[in-house]
């Protein structure tokens, strides 16, 4: 019984995971605290108030609706939002691109059987397996030639 358990918590996929919610957790406090200190009073400054909104009231019909307190809370995000693109997201995407391109893709034309795409050299359909010619001759490399 434990046996299977162990298995279950040993694989990669879930010891990563694990890692990857701790480390998530730890990089959430760190952008927030740098939100929180520098982009908050930023904002504050823009906009002419404190930087912290939090004290921001309305009061209709005898009731008090503390907006303040969600502007705090919608600045962080956005801020929040952004820090992640342009430090996280926006380098690891063009990173990736960079030394990991992608592979070009085959060219595709429809079956005429079924209309499902199908690679141009293909010799049969994998959806509905009907025969097929192909458009394209693959290219046979100088060394597979036969003399």
């Amino acid at each position: 019984m434990f046996k299977g358990f162990r298995d279950f918590m040993m694989r990669g996929n879930v010891v990563d995971m694990a890692v990857g919610v701790v480390i998530g957790a730890a990089f959430t406090g760190v952008v927030t605290g740098f939100v929180s200190a520098f982009l908050t009073p930023l904002v504050g400054v823009v906009v002419g108030a404190a930087g912290d909104f939090g004290s921001y009231k309305a009061t209709i019909a005898g009731v008090t609706f503390p907006y303040g307190q969600f502007l705090n809370v919608l600045i962080a995000f956005f801020m929040t939002a952004a820090v992640l693109y342009f430090c996280v997201v926006l380098p690891v995407t063009k990173a990736t691109a960079r030394y990991m391109p992608k592979k070009p893709k085959t060219p595709k034309r429809p079956c005429p059987e079924c209309l499902t795409e199908i690679p141009e050299t293909a010799r049969r359909c994998s959806a509905c397996t009907a025969q097929v010619e192909p458009l394209a001759v693959p290219a046979v490399p100088a060394a597979a030639t036969v003399r």
